[in-house]
C-alpha cells in the first residue's frame, strides 16, 4: 500500500533527511587515501547519535553497520571494515538513512578519493547527473515509469548501464515501503503518481553490462564483469508544484 504523507508527516521527515544528509556529508568529506570504511562509518554513526536520531540501516535484517560502502567495483551493501583501506583513485559508494521521532531518510554518493581515472569521473557525473533526471521526472500526475525510462534514457546514452536488480523505493515510517521505483522503464506505464507520495530514487549504474552479483557474506554486491559502479540517492516528495528534495544537507 502506498502511503501519501501529511504535512505533519513530512515535518518531522524533513528532520530525518537533513540527519541523513549531514551524515553523508560528513562521511564523503572524510575519503582520503589511508582512511578505512570502518572511519567513515563511525563519523556518520557518531552524528546521526548526536542528533536524537538513529542509523535505519544498522540491524536490519542483520546488516551490522551504520552505512553500506562500496568501492569501485563494488555495487552497494559493502560492509565497512577496519581492514578495507581506501586508496588514491578509488571511487567511494556511502549509502545510509536516519530514524527520527518514527520517520526515515535515506541518501548515497560516491565521491573521489584523490585523482580519479576519466572514466570514473565520467561514471560518477553521469549517474549523479540522472539521479536529477530521475527526480525531474517525478511530477505529480505522471506515471512511476517515467523516473526510471528518464534515468535509464540518460544513462545509455552516455554509454553506461543501469542495474537491473536493485530499485529505489518508497519511504516513510518503514525505510522501504512501497512502491518500488526502477532505474529502468517506459514513459507512460505504471502507478500515477500524486502529492505526498515519498520516494527514495537511486540510480547505480555500472560502466560495463548491468549484471551484478553477491557475494559470499550475503551482502556486497559487485558488477559480475568487474566494472565500475557508481551509486547516487535522494529522497524526494512529491508536491503539487513539482518534486523537492528532502536529503539536503
Amino acid at each position: 500500500m502506498i502511503v501519501l504523507k501529511t504535512g505533519r508527516e513530512l515535518k518531522v521527515m524533513r528532520e530525518a533527511c537533513r540527519i541523513s544528509a549531514e551524515a553523508l556529508k560528513l562521511a564523503g568529506d572524510a575519503v582520503q587515501p589511508g582512511v578505512t570504511t570502518a572511519e567513515l562509518d563511525r563519523i556518520a554513526e557518531k552524528y546521526i547519535l548526536s542528533q536524537g536520531a538513529k542509523p535505519n540501516f544498522k540491524n536490519y535484517n542483520g546488516y551490522p553497520a551504520t552505512a553500506c560502502i562500496s568501492i569501485n567495483n563494488e555495487v552497494i551493501h559493502g560492509i565497512p571494515s577496519k581492514k578495507r583501506v581506501i586508496k588514491a583513485g578509488d571511487i567511494v559508494s556511502i549509502d545510509l538513512g536516519a530514524v527520527y521521532e518514527g520517520y526515515h531518510g535515506d541518501n548515497a554518493a560516491t565521491f573521489a578519493c584523490g585523482d580519479i581515472s576519466a572514466e570514473a569521473k565520467r561514471l560518477m557525473d553521469a549517474t549523479h547527473e540522472s539521479l536529477y533526471k530521475g527526480i525531474a521526472a517525478a511530477v505529480s500526475g505522471g506515471r512511476l515509469g517515467d523516473i526510471g525510462a528518464a534515468i535509464q534514457q540518460y544513462v545509455e546514452q552516455q554509454g553506461f548501464s543501469v542495474v537491473r536488480q536493485f530499485v529505489g523505493h518508497g519511504i516513510g515510517t518503514a525505510l522501504h515501503e512501497a512502491p518500488e521505483v526502477p532505474n529502468f522503464g517506459t514513459q507512460g506505464r505504471g502507478i500515477r503518481l500524486m502529492p505526498g507520495m515519498t520516494l527514495a530514487i537511486e540510480p547505480m549504474v555500472n560502466t560495463g553490462h548491468f549484471d551484478v552479483k553477491v557475494m559470499p557474506d550475503g551482502w556486497t554486491v559487485l558488477t559480475r564483469d568487474g566494472s565500475l559502479s557508481a551509486h547516487f540517492e535522494h529522497t524526494i516528495v512529491i508536491t503539487p508544484d513539482g518534486p523537492q528534495i528532502l536529503t539536503k544537507a
